[in-house]
């Protein structure tokens, strides 16, 4: 079956489980991607029309009921001669394995574990379901410590012909109940007894009955006692043996009339007023004719040898009334029986009915002339010490126990229900009052380092709504949709009606957006990419020479400008080490006199070279002719073209190649005048020529505004 894909949707993964009837198997529901258990009945019996018919449909019934405590039935099928019911996986153990690590339980776990049972079974019955088969390999034990029951309605489909498998009896016979071994109906209490047997074995480690063979065993079911629990385990409180002996009591009509009074019975048995309460006796009905008696010894009276005598002569002599009357009579050894009225211990027992019932029935009488009415006050929604109170105050009795359960309806500690509501009673009467113990409470699950996805239909199955899980998204180391952190934190308790769970699930590294650093210094750059949180290490500077200024940036990988980069990444830059080899730097020497000597004219020059286009070296006013220097840089392939303006208009312009001279000679630009020749620059009225390596002249450098004229 392994690998096989049943019905075209549940695709079989690993063998878990089997008993004498069916194997169970993990499987992947392909259709709602989910695990799934799948319980394939054995080969044996696919040919039972009848065990088959009767198998789905009691699957059929089991599959309505819905209750936290029962694994749920998905579905049922059928493919070729396989039969199959689908059902919830639950991954944990089962409660026979507990049992053979752990045995014997705490009392409160194993009266935990029973009272989840209990509810399910009273679900069950509820719903006219007897299971049959209740016994530890039946009992799933999450990893939540939810209690999970399978395996209802199944027993209901065995036929005479599985009784005799090898197994199918030996593995249950140990929990049968004594009409159970006898092959009578069973009902409701038959689960009980068998729940019985299941918590014995919690608290002991023992089952109660062993024997060579299981008739052997079945034949103590219904004719011999167990040893109690108390003396295998004296720890056990009395309060829990009591219910134990209750429920395996061999008269059905000695034992809990329903599983809903033995649910009540198991949350109230650890209660502290009750842990040493009396140990329970039960009187044996004397109407049992199955009792083992002691009977006086009986003779034959000479009388009635003389008569059989006689009786057979006649027979002898009448062959045909031969047979008609060939019993031995016999009498007892007593004398012969007297009428019941003339012995006395039946007298004396119907003097004292006699007596009780007169004084009883005075007491009635004088009590119901007595005793005031008085009104039931209505307590619910009421505190536990309120209620008593009003109780108390008006004449009445509070009737212990004290009813405790969950109620996820009411706040702990508060009055769900009570009995003789709104209604008056005898002053005196008692009043049963129900308290919640509020809402049943579960353990928060570590969800950190899960999606948030499964967290929440691990939620969804405790009962948490999808509307009360909330996620906040924050930046992490760690991968988008990861959870981070939870509230309530791991192992809190929680309700799962009323809590709101909140998540901070990662979105991933926190982005920036990626800085320009080409034109930057390379100091500027390394404090933009550090505000920015960004990593640029020494390793990741690569320095090459360029027509750019050395230490000006001329490249960045692998972010463009404008990118989204995760905080902390790694960039690199490239930084201009200076010219390359093959370029050279050739002076400028210019000579420019003013329009009109004597007046003042304004000089502008304008260069293009190997390091940029239409590079402004500056402007400057003269009154007389001056000399401006300054150099360019060009390369084989680039040359540099000086362009000079004189009050905005063009006066001149040159060329100048990697050939050209290098020689200071100066390149003269007169006026109409020309007076004698001043330097430029020279002083303080000196214009700074543009730095090869800078290729950007601030205009205003070497203007009049910034810049006093040496001849003035």
């Amino acid at each position: 079956m392994i690998g096989h894909e049943l019905g075209g949707r549940y695709e079989i993964i690993s063998r878990i489980g089997g008993g004498g009837m069916a194997l169970v198997y993990k499987a992947h529901d392909v259709l709602l991607n989910r695990k799934v258990a799948v319980k394939v009945l054995r080969q044996q019996f696919v040919h039972d029309e009848e065990f088959i018919r009767r198998f789905r449909r009691e699957a059929q019934s089991a599959a309505s009921l819905s209750h936290p405590n029962v694994v749920s039935i998905y579905d049922v099928g059928q493919e070729d001669e396989v039969h199959y019911i689908v059902m919830e996986y639950v991954e944990g153990n089962n409660l026979n394995e507990i049992i053979h690590d752990r045995a014997p339980l705490q009392p409160e776990e194993a009266v935990h574990i029973a009272a989840q049972i209990c509810d399910a079974l009273e679900n069950a019955h509820q719903n006219q379901i007897i299971h049959r088969d209740i016994k530890p390999h039946n009992i799933l034990i999450g990893k939540n410590g939810r209690v999970k029951v399978t395996d209802f309605g199944i027993a209901r489909a065995v036929t005479a012909s599985t009784i005799t498998q090898t197994g199918s009896v030996v593995g249950s016979v140990h929990y049968f109940s004594p009409e159970h071994a006898k092959g009578t109906p069973t009902g409701e209490k038959s689960d009980l007894y068998s729940l019985g047997i299941v918590l014995y074995q919690m608290l002991t480690g023992k089952l109660p009955f062993h024997g060579e063979s299981p008739i052997s065993v079945a034949l103590k079911h219904l004719q011999e006692s167990f040893i109690e629990p108390r003396t295998i385990n004296p720890l056990i409180p009395q309060s829990v043996e009591n219910v134990i002996l209750r429920a395996m009591r061999k008269n059905p009509n000695e034992r809990y009339s329903s599983a809903g009074e033995m649910f009540r019975d198991l949350d109230s048995c650890l209660s502290p007023e009750r842990l040493h309460e009396p140990k329970a006796t039960f009187v044996n009905l004397a109407d049992d004719m199955d009792a083992t008696r002691v009977m006086p010894a009986i003779r034959q009276s000479a009388a009635t040898v003389r008569a059989a005598s006689e009786e057979r002569a006649s027979q002898e002599r009448t062959p045909s009334a031969a047979g008609t009357a060939n019993t031995q009579s016999v009498e007892w050894e007593d004398e012969p029986k007297k009428p019941w009225w003339k012995r006395p211990m039946p007298m004396i027992i119907v003097t004292l009915v006699l007596i009780a019932g007169l004084y009883f029935g005075v007491r009635a009488v004088s009590n119901s002339f007595d005793v005031p009415e008085v009104e039931v006050p209505y307590v619910v929604n009421m505190s536990e010490d309120d209620a008593v109170k009003a109780i108390e105050d008006a004449g009445l009795l509070v009737e212990e126990p004290i009813i405790r359960e969950f109620n996820p309806d009411f706040e702990p500690g508060f009055v769900y229900d009570q009995s003789k509501a709104k209604m008056k009673v005898k002053e005196g009467a008692l009043i049963k009052l129900y308290i919640s113990k509020g809402a049943e409470l579960e353990t928060m699950t570590d969800f950190k380092g899960q999606s948030l996805n499964s967290a929440t239909e691990d939620l969804a199955a405790l009962g948490v709504e999808g509307s009360r899980v909330k996620n906040e998204p924050v930046f992490s180391d760690q991968e988008a949709g990861t959870i981070i952190s939870q509230i309530p934190a791991a192992n809190e308790q929680f309700d799962p009606k009323t809590v709101t769970v909140t998540f901070k699930v990662s979105k991933g590294q926190e982005t920036v957006v990626m800085p320009g650093l080409v034109g930057l210094k390379e100091a500027e750059a390394k404090v933009i990419l550090s505000q920015k949180g960004l990593k640029l290490s020494e390793a990741n500077i690569v320095r090459e020479p360029s027509y750019e200024p050395e230490g000006k940036v001329i490249f960045q990988f692998p972010y463009k400008e404008g990118e989204e980069v995760g905080k902390g990444a790694e960039v690199s830059i490239t930084v201009s080490s200076g010219l390359p080899p093959d370029a050279r730097q050739k002076p400028v020497n210019l000579l420019i006199s003013p329009a009109q000597a004597g007046t003042t004219s304004e000089i502008r020059i304008v260069y293009s070279d190997a390091t940029g286009e239409n590079i402004e070296w500056g402007k400057k006013k003269i009154k007389d002719t001056q000399r401006f220097s300054f150099n360019v840089i060009v390369s084989p392939n680039k040359d540099a073209t000086v362009t000079v303006f004189r009050d905005n208009q063009l006066v001149d312009s040159f060329t100048i190649t990697i050939d050209s001279g290098t020689g200071s000679s100066d390149q003269t630009i007169p006026g109409k005048e020309n007076p004698p020749v001043t330097d430029q620059p020279t002083g303080g009225t000196e214009q700074t020529p543009a730095d090869p390596a800078t290729t950007n002249v601030d205009p205003g450098a070497g203007s009049e505004d910034n810049q006093p004229d040496g001849n003035q």
